[in-house]
């Protein structure tokens, strides 16, 4: 199973993998559905020829062919692709600000759907990679695999380098209205504290699944 940003740069990745017949998850641009994923199975599918599969794996085709899937609808990933805009020798990535990313591997993790037998790549222009230290928060996870034109970079990452779950902490009122299932488990979390106060006050939050 393998998820995959739905950006152009990764398009010929998305393509491969239909190729293959591999099951792809694609995100709703900005997590904006109560069921924030598109599946695209090929053998569901049925896509006949390179131009059918290349349709369906394109940003605009992929909300035609694919299937909307909740969390709780998905199965177990083992591999994410996602864009970065620099990422250095260790897996530390920069992404394009909106933590939407960060966001989908939080939400797969908190569900059960990404762990330690997932493997995180990132497909990037050599200059991309930059050998620096990179800023990074709680929230950010890091990759194993960096992928150029010029061949794979594995760094040294063992495991996960992320987030276990959601981290309500780091999201404001309005990220949470804005994206329907995060809104979906605050409203849930906040009904299960009204019978079950969590300790000093804290509110405890739903599953994810």
């Amino acid at each position: 199973m393998l998820k995959a940003n739905p950006d152009s740069p990764q398009h010929p990745v998305r393509i491969q993998a239909l190729t293959e017949g591999k099951l792809l998850y694609m995100a709703v641009p900005r997590l904006a559905s109560g069921r924030p994923f598109l599946a695209l199975d090929p053998d569901r599918l049925g896509l006949a020829g390179r131009a059918a599969i290349r349709a369906a794996a394109s940003i605009k085709g992929s909300s035609a062919a694919g299937a909307p899937v909740g969390l709780g609808e998905m199965s177990r990933i083992d591999l994410v692709v996602c864009g970065s805009v620099a990422v250095n020798p260790a897996g530390v990535r920069i992404g394009k600000g909106g933590g939407y990313s960060d966001l989908e591997f939080a939400l797969a993790r908190e569900a059960g759907l990404v762990g330690e037998w997932t493997t995180i790549a990132t497909t990037v222009h050599p200059v991309q990679v930059l050998d620096e230290e990179l800023p990074e928060t709680g929230h950010d996870f890091r990759v194993h695999l960096i992928v150029t034109p010029d061949g794979v970079h594995r760094t040294p990452l063992r495991g996960l380098r992320g987030p276990p779950g959601i981290l309500w902490d780091h999201l404001d009122e309005a990220k949470v209205a804005a994206i329907p299932v995060l809104a979906a488990l605050a409203a849930r979390a906040h009904e299960v504290s009204k019978a079950v106060p969590g300790p000093s006050g804290q509110v405890p939050r739903g599953n994810v699944s």
